[in-house]
């Protein structure tokens, strides 16, 4: 904190802080004699807090203090209150739940990892002009319970409006039966003044439909997966008991609670008698549907809202083309974000987990950037990395740490102490978001260097590897095709580049020799171990060849041949995902940069499970943790790991702002800029919208049968490089500020004309023939795979590899027919 502090942390001397124990209320009445100038409070808790003053909530914000690494810096929330403050008697107080300082945390059913006991730190500081008083968290406060009783993060708050001490909060309260309060010792040390946006109710959203289930009950569907909570208007009878399980999806028509594992996500109302407007304080919930128990009479939807609750950031980057798919794509990558960046950018907010999971932002922060400017939220959340790894000696798998084990380092996880720093700098261009996470950067390169085996491997330790591969065992989600020290020495490649890189822009001479000979050495081992000389990567992987074609591992011969070994084993998989964490950011890059935009496209815009458009199909709102998390016959999977909020799979959007948007920051913070769609997947139109500091960049363009339209605005200060997507002539461009507009015609489209005779290689050549070729096969035999690169493809036909086929009936030669026609008259038209 800037200002010295006078308070001290309180709490009452009836609190235990166990489970189930009912939140604190304390109080303090102040007389003035006249009124400040100013009053400014201050304040924090050992849990989560909601200050009032004469009667009256005090801000915005929800949650405070959010989650931080307490011991290290615990966030302090200000607060102008003059105008509520009145000449007589004041009332300042404050209700504290247990929050995360004392509630359970992750799945290993731990609870009190920062505090015994709940606690507010206040002050109230009064300006009156030539002298100031100060009103703090001292023994002359009073403590008692009122109608908050559970108030779990995970479980859910239960409200007792018969318990609730009425004017409590304001003057003329009798608190005499009220009890003492103690002392609790902290670090004042850590009190920090806020560096991140709170955490707010953000926007409310309306049920869009109100059933009655199968087995009689009532749920609100409000449309939409989100985190936060509800608020009701409801009269009812004293004693009645209205009761909210939320949760993520419906099954065979009731909720279901796989999702949420352990968590109860229940919050229960008890009437006093009357008409009461409720909504939980201290908790939130991950859901979309809500069900509804006890309520009195018929359920009407204008009494009841969700409120979606997360850190309130501000919204920079949109994107919208013609396809709806990709649309609700889009949506649900953003939906995902903000419902895991309450306070810290978790894994999930629904269930007994809800970690700040280091694997997650780091695959999914390009496109957080773009989306949000998440400067204040990651910057802090960076900051307790940097001290929980300077106090433990690694970089912990989740921060904050509440993990019972330590976490070993690791890629795509561990090194987001570095990929972190340096995708927030490449979007906003400020090299102090450098300088500040230097030394955790450096801390982290070194000890990885020192891991290396003597060929300059990073081959030893646990790795998650390509993390939830599709062709992963359900109880062993690290167990995917491509091999997890593979994975681990390519990420080293580029993250040695990107330490390198920082070093000297920072002026570390010094260090950036090192690192730069470093990166030298860790890429010269990786080509040694994994790369054939003419481009072949070990093992034959989607996610092994994205890695090492993205990272800068190959030369340019060897990237060229890498890529079309990689368009085939994307068409060989049908145009299906065959990637997990560490892969799936980059696939879709590692073709359109190799020449194989096609292929790009038809894995984007795939549909069948699994792929990125296969849970918007099955009504997904969000992105999924696996990409078959509700499989196809509606049912959810079992492997006790499954999500339906979880952002990590959605890092394709970055790709789709870049290439269907057509914008990329030739210059950190976008001072130079190019524009460049790259037109595919039967997409007619686009239009992108980018917040730089500059003001805002914005790219649409639309193609018509015959013609193409790219308009582009670009704000003053900022050049930008045109290239006119389809342009006959491949025209270029350079503009300044203002608004840029071109219309020029472009050829027609054409394709080849397929049938049962067409070789297997000829459809395979064109990959929207391959792909609906593909479809219609494994329409009759999924799973069964098809090669259309194999030497006896460019001379096999269809008919004669049907001869081959066990139980090829007249059906599917029929609908193979009807596919390639298909896609013959779309080549004609």
């Amino acid at each position: 904190m800037t200002t010295p502090t006078q308070g001290a942390f309180i709490t009452s001397a009836a609190s235990t802080g166990r489970e189930g124990e009912p939140a604190m209320y304390l109080r303090r009445a102040f007389s003035l004699a006249e009124r400040p100038v100013r009053a400014t409070l201050r304040l924090t808790a050992l849990g989560v807090v909601e200050a009032r003053v004469n009667g009256a909530v005090v801000g915005d914000e929800v949650l405070a203090p959010g989650w931080t690494s307490y011991r290290h810096r615990l966030v302090v929330s200000e607060h102008d209150v003059t105008d509520d403050l009145v000449v007589g008697e004041n009332v300042l107080g404050a209700i504290v739940g247990e929050g995360w300082a004392l509630g359970r945390l992750g799945w290993e059913n731990k609870r009190n990892h920062y505090a015994e006991r709940p606690a507010l730190f206040a002050e109230l500081v009064l300006d009156f002009g030539g002298r100031t008083e100060v009103i703090a968290s001292d023994g002359s406060f009073r403590a008692g319970t009122g109608g908050i009783r559970d108030n779990g993060i995970y479980d859910g708050e239960t409200f007792d409006a018969r318990l609730e001490p009425s004017g409590w909060d304001a003057a003329g309260f009798d608190d005499s039966a009220w009890g003492d309060v103690e002392t609790v010792e902290w670090p004042l040390e850590a009190l920090i003044d806020s560096p991140a946006e709170p955490i707010r109710r953000v926007e409310e959203l309306a049920p869009v439909a109100v059933m009655t289930t199968p087995s009689g009950k009532t749920v609100v569907d409000f449309g939409q997966n989100l985190s936060g909570r509800v608020r009701f208007t409801v009269t009812a009878e004293e004693g009645a008991v209205i009761t909210l399980r939320h949760a993520e999806v419906m099954v065979a028509g009731e909720i279901d609670m796989e999702t949420v594992r352990t968590a109860k996500a229940t919050d229960r109302f008890i009437s006093a008698g009357g008409t009461d407007t409720w909504e939980p304080r201290f908790t939130f919930h991950g859901f979309r549907y809500v069900e509804v128990e006890g309520w009195p009479g018929e359920l009407d939807p204008a009494a009841i809202r969700a409120v979606v609750t997360h850190s309130d950031m501000t919204r920079i980057g949109w994107l919208e083309t013609s396809d709806p798919l990709l649309n609700q794509l889009h949506s649900n990558a953003v939906w995902s974000m903000r419902d895991n960046f309450v306070g810290v950018p978790t894994d999930c907010p629904q269930r007994d987990e809800r970690l700040g999971w280091t694997g997650d932002i780091n695959a999914f922060a390009p496109t957080a950037a773009f989306l949000y400017d998440v400067r204040g939220v990651l910057g802090s959340w960076l900051r307790d990395l940097a001290l929980e790894q300077k106090a433990m000696g690694f970089v912990p798998w989740v921060v904050p740490d509440v993990l019972s084990t330590p976490s070993s380092p690791t890629a795509l996880w561990s090194d987001v102490a570095v990929s972190l720093p340096w995708a927030l700098y490449r979007e906003y261009g400020d090299t102090g978001i450098l300088a500040q996470a230097y030394e955790s950067m450096t801390t982290f390169i070194r000890q990885v260097a020192g891991l290396l085996d003597d060929d300059g491997l990073w081959s030893t330790g646990f790795q998650y590897g390509d993390w939830l591969d599709p062709d992963a065992p359900d109880d062993n989600p690290a167990g995917g095709k491509t091999d997890r020290h593979l994975v681990a020495s390519a990420y080293l490649c580029k993250t040695t580049r990107e330490m390198a890189e920082t070093a000297r822009i920072l002026g570390r001479d010094q260090d950036a020799a090192e690192f730069g000979a470093l990166a030298a050495h860790v890429r010269a081992a990786f080509r040694r171990e994994y790369v054939t000389e003419k481009g072949r990567v070990a093992g034959e992987t989607v996610t092994g060849y994205s890695l090492a074609i993205t990272f800068g591992i190959l030369d340019d011969d060897q990237r060229a041949h890498a890529g079309d070994l990689l368009a085939r084993l994307v068409a060989k998989a049908g145009y299906r995902i065959s990637t997990g964490f560490a892969g799936t950011p980059l696939v879709t890059d590692a073709l359109s940069s190799t020449g194989h935009l096609d292929e790009a496209y038809l894995l984007l815009l795939e549909t069948g499970c699994p792929s990125f458009l296969y849970p918007v199909t099955m009504g997904a709102t969000t992105i999924w943790e696996r990409w078959d998390s509700v499989r196809p016959d509606g049912t959810i999977n079992p492997s006790g790991m499954t999500s339906l909020n979880h952002y990590a799979l959605g890092a394709v959007v970055d790709w789709m702002h870049r290439t269907i948007g057509g914008l990329t920051a030739i210059e950190p913070g976008y001072r130079r800029v190019r524009i460049a769609p790259l037109v595919g997947g039967g997409l007619t139109s686009a239009s992108l919208r980018h917040t730089i500091a500059a003001g805002d960049v914005e790219v649409s363009w639309k193609r018509e049968a015959q013609s193409m339209t790219l308009t582009a605005t670009v704000p003053e200060g900022v050049t930008a490089e045109i290239a006119l997507p389809l342009h006959p002539d491949a025209e270029m461009h350079e503009v300044g500020g203002g608004t840029h507009s071109w219309t020029y015609g472009v050829p027609v489209a054409t394709g080849g004309s397929y049938d049962l005779d067409s070789t297997l290689k000829e459809i395979a050549d064109d990959a929207a023939a391959w792909r609906a070729f593909f479809d219609a096969f494994s329409t009759h035999f999924p799973g069964v795979p098809l090669d259309g690169t194999a030497p006896e493809a460019a001379f096999m036909t269809v008919n004669t590899m049907l001869e081959y086929v066990p139980g090829a009936s007249d059906e599917l030669r029929g609908d193979l027919a009807a596919a390639l026609a298909r896609v013959s008259e779309g080549a004609s038209s």
